[in-house]
């Protein structure tokens, strides 16, 4: 049973990709992260030595922090956090637990640079519909929670990666783009290495509405019509981006506990056999 100031692996599982997620800190010393270069999804790298300078920008939010077993380092993070105020928790078994349960890990080797000023840097083509929202939000949700999006004209989109350093995707002859049937939103899955039940179902469905492959998943022609009702609410693109990650949000809390669940009307027969 963990301690009033840790959380279990399945229970972060549960908040991973959601938008009640923790921020989560690797606080792993190098040589430990060598032996395993992988991030929990959405975790990003900090000394434990310098753990009380995050203190100012980690008020009121939930944070979970992790080392290599959750001992001793963990355990003094959270202390001294939690002496700033901050009502941080320690990962159960640490790293070693997670990776132990089978969860997704992100290879450190995929993840795009992050700039001076905090976080990543991401350009595709402009008036987003399916793939240009699910990425974001895969990123935002499992990779990088600091990452920001540029919507340029398609033909400007590899001219503004290389003069801003940001990294293109969802256009032709890029890392992060269709490959065969595939889109840009399951290559995605797989370089970052967040292949699980959940978000395998929802590539389905985005795969069937990027594509016009209907057949694919039933509920492809749903998140279509939804796209294109967005896309004609919104003339800004990033106001776009934000109304869909919760449709996104929606979606994946289907694809992760709710693909079962199906819905009738009435939710009863009436009762046969009364007066008459």
């Amino acid at each position: 049973m963990p301690s009033p100031t840790e959380i279990t692996s399945a229970q972060l599982a549960r908040l991973s990709g959601t938008p009640e997620a923790p921020v989560l800190i690797d606080l792993r010393i190098d040589a430990d992260f060598d032996d395993d270069p992988r991030l929990i999804p959405a975790a990003f790298r900090h000394a434990f030595t310098d753990i009380g300078a995050l203190a100012p920008v980690l008020s009121g939010r939930g944070v979970v922090v992790y080392c290599q077993k959750g001992r001793k380092i963990s355990q003094g993070a959270v202390a001294l956090l939690r002496c700033h105020g901050v009502p941080a928790e320690s990962l159960e078994g640490g790293q070693f637990a997670w990776r132990d349960a089978g969860l997704p890990m992100v290879p450190a080797a995929a993840l795009p640079p992050i700039r001076p000023d905090g976080g990543s840097l991401w350009v595709t083509r402009h008036r987003p519909k399916i793939d240009r929202i699910a990425c974001p939000w895969l990123i935002r949700r499992f990779v990088d929670p600091k990452a920001r999006f540029l919507f340029v004209a398609p033909g400007e989109v590899e001219a503004v990666a290389e003069k801003f350093s940001a990294t293109p995707f969802d256009i032709e002859g890029v890392r992060f783009s269709h490959d065969g049937d595939r889109c840009s939103f399951d290559v995605m899955i797989e370089a970052f290495g967040l292949a699980s039940d959940a978000l395998l179902r929802l590539a389905r469905v985005v795969r069937g509405a990027d594509t016009n492959r209907h057949d694919l998943a039933p509920q492809s022609a749903g998140l279509l019509a939804a796209s294109v009702g967005l896309s004609r609410m919104y003339r800004n693109d990033l106001e776009q981006l934000e109304a869909g990650f919760q449709l996104y949000d929606a979606f994946y809390r289907w694809a992760r506990d709710g693909f079962e669940e199906g819905h009738d009307w009435p939710a009863s027969a009436p009762a046969s056999g009364g007066a008459t």
